[in-house]
Parts: C-alpha cells; sequence; structure tokens
C-alpha cells in the first residue's frame, strides 16, 4: 500500500504578531513555544464572576510589550481552571478561556491560560496544542504574517526645507 504524501503545512516562525478579535486585541507578540502544551496570555486584574449563572472572567489585557498605557479589557467565559507547572518548575493555579485567534488570514479557537508575563520577554506565548495540524514551525524565521497595519512605522517624506545642511 502506497501512503500518499501529505500536503506541506504553512510555516510559522519562532516569534510572530497575532490577534483575538473577540478580545479586542488587534495585536500580540506571540512566542511560540513547541515546548509549551498550552497558550498563556498575560493578564491582570483578573476576576472571576458568574453571569446568568455561567462562569466568566473579566481581565485585563496590556497587548504591546513595554507598554503599560495601552490596556485592553476584556470579558470570556471560564472554560477550566488548571494548575500550570512553568518551565522553573513553580506550579500555579491558572483560568482558563477559549478565545478565537486569528494569524495570516486564519482563525481558530484555542484555550488559554492568564497569567501575568509581566517578566517574560512575550506578552503571549502560543503553545504546541493551538498550532498542532495547522503549522511547522520555521525557528529560523520570525514575522512570517508579517506586521499589523496599525502598528506599520509610517515612512516620512524628506523635505530640502527641513534639512539644515542643505544648500540655499
Amino acid at each position: 500500500m502506497t501512503l500518499k504524501p501529505r500536503p506541506p503545512k504553512p510555516a510559522i516562525g519562532w516569534r510572530e504578531w497575532i490577534s483575538f478579535p473577540d478580545l479586542g486585541v488587534r495585536a500580540i507578540k506571540a512566542k511560540i513555544d513547541t515546548g509549551a502544551r498550552t497558550s498563556a496570555l498575560h493578564a491582570f486584574d483578573i476576576h472571576r464572576f458568574r453571569r446568568r449563572g455561567k462562569r466568566m472572567v473579566r481581565f485585563k489585557v496590556h497587548p504591546l510589550q513595554k507598554n503599560s498605557r495601552e490596556t485592553v479589557e476584556a470579558v470570556a467565559p471560564l472554560v477550566d481552571e488548571r494548575t500550570v507547572r512553568s518551565s522553573a518548575g513553580h506550579e500555579q493555579h491558572r483560568p482558563v478561556i477559549l478565545a478565537t485567534i486569528s494569524f495570516n488570514g486564519e482563525s481558530w479557537p484555542i484555550e488559554v491560560t492568564l497569567t501575568s508575563r509581566d517578566t517574560m520577554g512575550f506578552r503571549m506565548l502560543l503553545g504546541r496544542q493551538a498550532i498542532r495540524g495547522r503549522f511547522s514551525v520555521d525557528p529560523g524565521r520570525s514575522f512570517i504574517g508579517g506586521r499589523p497595519a496599525h502598528l506599520k512605522k509610517k515612512k516620512r517624506k524628506k523635505s530640502s526645507s527641513s534639512n539644515p545642511k542643505a544648500p540655499s
């Protein structure tokens, strides 16, 4: 019996810009971490509550690294509470939500734990469950999906009148 070769999966770099449209997070830089089972989102002011008998969680996110001014407030159904062990061996009890992630024109639901990632290099860690069967990771590439349009730096035109060394 001959097996048909599978079509190649699209590549994802070791870090990418992603979004969570249903949470109001237009862009957040994520580290792709195949060593982490579950994804983790930087969150603070986390409050669990009930709405019409359903468990919910309200939280805030600073989506841009080194920027504590931009804050997104979000509410999501609480799907679970899990004890997660960090790479340093520390255990932490975290709320888990189901959120729609968008990357490079595709959207799909993933489970995300909420935790403070203030001291970490990335505000978002995209674990292997979130990318399993969708992408192959290219550890030598970054930002394959590009930079979000609203974060692109605008190029300024140079004019000779603004250049003090330009001949008159």
